[in-house]
């Protein structure tokens, strides 16, 4: 037991601090828990039973029908429409944010969602003279209140669907109401959270909201990147007169890049690395004032000038289209852990990287050399070319909706056909939900709403890894007792306090926690302890599996407790502590509103 308990401290502290990515602790602790056997209990059979979990085959399927969903547009049509309806009222846009993200959610993954709606968010805004600041973190949070109106909105809820059949399985439990959820098991109490979510977002939320990005504010002026965009002309006796772009500036004396060069009137962007600089040539140089200085003395370069406003950046000359977007970095992003360098992105998509928002700073120098995590928001030029091929790629989450969407429109009766019928088929309890929602899957591949290559792109394999490697670690805790022990220790607070006010701690401990580490980790370290506590006070276990079920889904004081809160830190220009000071009084409201509903609803006894 004690080595469980260690393998679960290892485990928090790796999660929190994510110094290696998530997917990968989960794995290790797989690894760990096979490898020490005799100490936790876990078979090889039950270490790599999350690979074949239903859980984690739902989630799968799930990804790839809200995909298909994603291809076809359906959404982000809503979204327009919805961006029609409100106009420039600042109240019809954040209605009809929280309206159209909180229903989208609970029949899709809430994920993709709001990686779907950011772009179409933040062009609202901009359209709309709001704040993007304002729309933002009420898309993320509304994305989580809708997450938990069905069984398929997060993947949170269908990991404790699993693991609340399985412990229902164990005879210390048979007979207490345990079971698996169905569709709509909880909409009830969803419905509840999510009114009383909506109106805390419409009105307090809304005013703590701080608007970090004024309204109308170019990205020249929110990047302040003025200061650090130069364009310089060679002179005659320059000597990088003759050198190609890619030797022109040593790296070991200036902190600077060649972004762009014109002659005659036609400018180059990337790639400019072979490209022969030649007098009269202008060069824009990313680099500060006195770099640029010294830059300029040392090579023989004239001051010309710089852009002043997004349009600057934007010109559009013949046979040259650039395009200015913030693109966020999600989970799972090829571009984490590494440079720019080393990633070569500037290569792959022919765009320039002007500035960085990482943490909620905004980094303008020694670009090249810096590791990119995950959330970062990068300020990007590219093509129109370009640009496309990031907004279809899922390393990638683009802050502006692509001019030329390439949508499957003619599909969307099928794509929305095939998700009434897998929830259907599901909520009348003919096939178990793991097995409609692989049916939707063939459905979809067989109509053509997502072709057979698309399936793997579409997939988060990040997630599905980490519900495979966390699992086995719930395993450990029932097998060595552990969880019983907490359950005991925690029913303890049953000698001063209720049953509903043990109910209430279990909420809190589990909203606190998965605001630290996943939401799906959290769900397999509460749910068994939250289980057996209840037996010891003689409460309705049940109840407290709803409790906890909600809680991890409900990660509103950071944005690194939840996927959703890191894709709009960017490009929300939010700072750490807004989370806190937004979604902090909405946790402790939602604490009571949740547990009172459960309480009204299913009872707290047994």
């Amino acid at each position: 037991m004690l080595v469980v308990f260690g393998v679960v401290l290892v485990t928090l502290v790796l999660f929190a601090t994510e110094l290696l990515p998530i997917d990968v602790t989960a794995l290790l602790v797989a690894v760990t828990l096979m490898v020490l056997e005799p100490f936790t209990g876990v078979t090889v059979a039950q270490g790599l039973s999350g690979f074949s979990n239903p859980a984690t085959i739902t989630v799968l399927a799930m990804l790839i029908l809200s995909a298909g969903i994603s291809k076809t547009g359906a959404v982000q049509i809503i979204g327009r429409r919805m961006a029609q309806f409100a106009g420039t009222d600042r109240r019809k846009q954040l209605a009809a944010t929280i309206g159209v993200t909180s229903v989208s959610s609970g029949f899709i993954n809430n994920t993709p969602v709001v990686a779907i709606l950011v772009p179409v968010i933040s062009d609202l805004a901009h359209k709309g003279k709001t704040s993007p600041s304002k729309l933002l973190m009420p898309l993320s949070f509304a994305s989580m209140l809708g997450g938990m109106l069905t069984l398929i909105g997060t993947s949170t809820n269908i990991l404790a669907s699993s693991t609340a059949a399985t412990l229902a399985t164990q005879e210390r439990y048979q007979g207490l109401g345990l079971h698996a959820f169905s569709v709509f098991e909880f909409t009830d109490i969803g419905l509840v959270v999510l009114v009383v979510g909506s109106l805390y977002l419409m009105t307090v939320g809304y005013r703590l909201t701080p608007e970090r990005i004024p309204p109308e504010e170019g990205y020249v002026e929110e990047y302040e990147i003025e200061g650090f965009l130069t364009d310089v002309v060679v002179d005659e006796d320059s000597v990088l007169v003759g050198m190609p772009v890619s030797q022109a500036v040593d790296e070991s004396l200036f902190d600077a890049d060649i972004l762009q060069l014109e002659r005659e009137g036609e400018r180059f962007g990337e790639p400019l690395g072979t490209k022969e600089i030649q007098s009269g040539d202008t060069l824009r140089v990313r680099a500060d004032r006195n770099t640029l200085r010294r830059f300029m003395l040392a090579d023989g370069l004239s001051l010309l000038g710089g852009p002043r406003s997004d349009e600057d950046l934007t010109e559009t000359d013949e046979g040259a289209d650039p395009e200015l977007v913030e693109v966020v970095v999600p989970r799972g992003s090829f571009l984490v852990g590494e440079t720019l360098a080393s990633s070569t992105f500037r290569q792959r998509y022919d765009a320039n990287v002007l500035a960085f928002r990482s943490r909620g700073e905004l980094i303008r120098n020694r670009l090249e050399d810096l590791v990119i995590q995950v959330g970062d928001t990068l300020l990007v030029q590219t093509t129109t070319d370009s640009l496309d091929r990031l907004s279809q790629n899922r390393d990638f989450i683009v802050a502006h909706e692509p001019e030329r969407p390439a949508y499957r429109t003619d599909k969307i009766p099928l794509a929305v056909g095939i998700i009434v019928g897998v929830v259907g088929v599901a909520a009348l309890g003919l096939l178990d939900i793991v097995v409609s929602a692989l049916a939707g899957v063939v459905a979809m591949l067989v109509t053509g709403v997502i072709r057979p290559n698309e399936v793997y792109e579409s997939v988060e394999w990040n997630v599905v890894f980490l519900l495979a490697g966390v699992i086995p670690l719930g395993l450990a805790l029932q097998n060595t007792g552990g969880a019983q022990l907490l359950g005991a220790l925690v029913a303890l607070t049953g000698n001063y306090l209720p049953a509903v006010g043990v109910l209430w701690v279990f909420y809190v401990a589990t909203s606190l926690i998965t605001n630290v580490i996943s939401n799906n980790a959290s769900v397999v370290l509460m749910l068994p302890v939250a289980v057996d506590a209840a037996v010891r006070v003689g409460a309705n276990p049940f109840a407290f599996v709803l409790a906890v079920t909600f809680a991890a889904s409900t990660a509103f004081l950071s944005p690194v407790g939840y996927q959703t809160n890191l894709f709009i830190y960017g490009p929300g220009g939010y700072r750490f502590s807004d989370y806190a000071r937004v979604g902090g009084l909405l946790q402790l409201l939602l604490s009571v509103v949740t547990v009172a509903a459960i309480v009204a609803l299913r009872g707290v006894g047994v």
